[in-house]
């Protein structure tokens, strides 16, 4: 395993590569401590690459009294817009009343707590339409009635894990993807924990262990002897559909069923519409899982239910789905089951800590890392204090936040470059667009085109600076390529990635 010496030492191992752990490992890092980050397959393989791709307060939680979650989430929502503002960016919501199982003045009580417990500044609060007479309602059923219209943001999930584990590494972690915790023990005041890649095992050392492992937390602790983990994990799976364009506009619709349950309709990808979420208990073992007919049904049902040219399932052109590892907290119906997370530390004073991470979302993930490194702040002494509130991400560094003057910037710099081919880079690299482009004036200048403007220098750098292994990595978490790319691309990519060795990750 190169880069690492048998029984290395470390203040940190984090267990787990989706938004918790590189949070996680993040904060740790930012605050001096050595970091190890481990991760069986790639960054955000799972559950923080199929999300609805929100930053959002949660408005259902409220039904449920999740006022503090909620409250919380709002206050980070604006929060990590301007940490990264290439990658999240503001989206209004339609909430159309004309199929409402809750009555009118309850969602508007519900929306005037959502505009005022998380101490909104930028985005603009809520309004009521009457869909008639607004371009909101355009693609609608019937285009009558009441609306109201509020905002939260869209964010690229995947990209968000990549960019706080950069910034893990730029502060000085180890990342490490493809490779699994095999198993821990402890060894005094140090845990002694084996690894494994495709070189083989070794050990490590850490002082203290975070399994932030997702669906699997369960499993990393039973692979950890003298542990007691005594809290409930209830897995839910969420399924998504994309679909042609259902409507004009760039904003969302949030809408409600006859079982009170919530499905989004998302602009997505420039020429789709992203539909979802579901909320399905999961019976089985985690890993990658996919929709099933029922869940297909009752989304494409929904937007019968709703839009004047509803897709069938002919028209679906990607599904995804993910498992949520929700903390149980023994609610009966999966819709209602807490979103919130649980800090479970195992340790003491002559015991290495072990903190296992029940639940969460992707909107709280940088205070449940602060709160993380709160639990563990008994054990090292010598750590800094809470610092990522504000701190921009990797590329998040625009001048004034302001996306659209950055691209404008782009063009003039170089205006043999496409527009599109600009805007694309820009809201996946933000400013670390120039590392990417470098002294790259035209297309011609980034190598092949492998397909839909992939090309080999993108590559070479993701490769280079994101731990993208394989295809699928790069146009299904990387990016979203996959859904534009001709026939031919992936398997172009993957013929190009087998040529070349592995590069080990350097900072950009």
């Amino acid at each position: 395993m190169a880069g690492l010496d048998s029984d290395e030492r470390f203040d940190l191992l984090v267990v787990g590569g989706g938004i918790n752990g590189a949070g996680i490992a993040r904060d740790a890092a930012g605050r001096g401590l050595s970091v190890l980050l481990v991760e069986k397959e790639d960054l955000a393989s799972h559950t923080s690459s199929a999300s609805t791709k929100l930053i959002h307060g949660g408005l259902r939680y409220l039904e449920y009294g999740e006022f503090r979650l909620v409250r919380e989430a709002l206050i980070e929502r604006e929060r990590l817009w301007g940490m990264a503002p290439h990658i999240i960016w503001p989206l209004r919501f339609v909430l159309p009343q004309t199929q409402s199982p809750r009555p009118a003045w309850m969602v508007r009580l519900g929306l005037f707590l959502y505009d005022h417990l998380g101490g909104r500044k930028k985005l603009p609060g809520t309004e009521t339409v009457q869909l008639a007479r607004s371009p909101l309602g355009r693609g609608l059923k019937g285009q009558s009635g009441k609306a109201f219209v509020y905002s939260d943001c869209w964010v690229e999930d995947s990209r968000l894990v990549v960019l706080n584990a950069m910034d893990a590494a730029e502060k000085g972690a180890t990342i490490r993807t493809r490779t699994a915790l095999v198993g821990a023990r402890r060894d005094g005041r140090e845990w002694l924990a084996t690894i494994a890649d495709e070189s083989g095992q070794r050990t490590v050392r850490a002082r203290a262990l975070v399994n932030a492992a997702g669906p699997w937390v369960a499993e990393v602790l039973g692979r950890v002897p003298d542990v007691v983990a005594d809290r409930g994990l209830r897995l839910v799976k969420g399924s998504h559909l994309v679909v042609p364009k259902l409507y004009p506009g760039d904003h969302a619709f949030m809408l409600q069923n006859p079982d009170r349950r919530i499905v989004f309709t998302v602009p997505y990808e420039g020429k789709y519409t992203l539909i979802g979420t579901t909320d399905e208990v999961w019976e089985g073992a985690p890993g990658k899982v996919q929709i099933s007919a029922e869940e297909t049904r009752y989304l494409l049902e929904t937007a019968a239910r709703y839009f004047d040219d509803p897709p069938s399932e002919r028209d679906v052109v990607w599904s995804y789905a993910g498992i949520r590892p929700l903390y149980d907290d023994k609610k009966g119906n999966a819709s209602a089951v807490t979103r919130d997370y649980v800090l479970d530390l195992d340790g003491g004073e002559d015991r290495a800590p072990m903190l296992s991470i029940f639940g969460g979302k992707i909107t709280t993930y940088r205070k449940l890392a602060e709160h993380a490194m709160a639990e563990l702040a008994g054990y090292f002494s010598q750590a800094g204090g809470a610092w990522t509130a504000g701190a921009v991400l990797p590329g998040g560094d625009l001048p004034e936040g302001d996306f659209e003057r950055f691209v404008a910037a782009q063009r003039r710099g170089r205006p043999g470059m496409p527009t599109e081919l600009i805007r694309r880079l820009a809201r996946a690299y933000g400013s670390r667009i120039e590392a990417l482009l470098g002294n790259a004036m035209t297309p011609f200048d980034l190598g092949t085109d492998l397909g839909g403007g992939l090309t080999l220098r993108e590559v070479d750098y993701l490769r280079a600076y994101e731990w993208a292994v394989t295809a699928e990595d790069i146009l299904y978490r990387r990016s979203k390529l996959g859904l534009h790319v001709p026939e031919g691309t992936e398997a172009r990519l993957a013929a190009y990635l087998a040529r070349e060795p592995r590069r080990r990750v350097r900072s950009a």
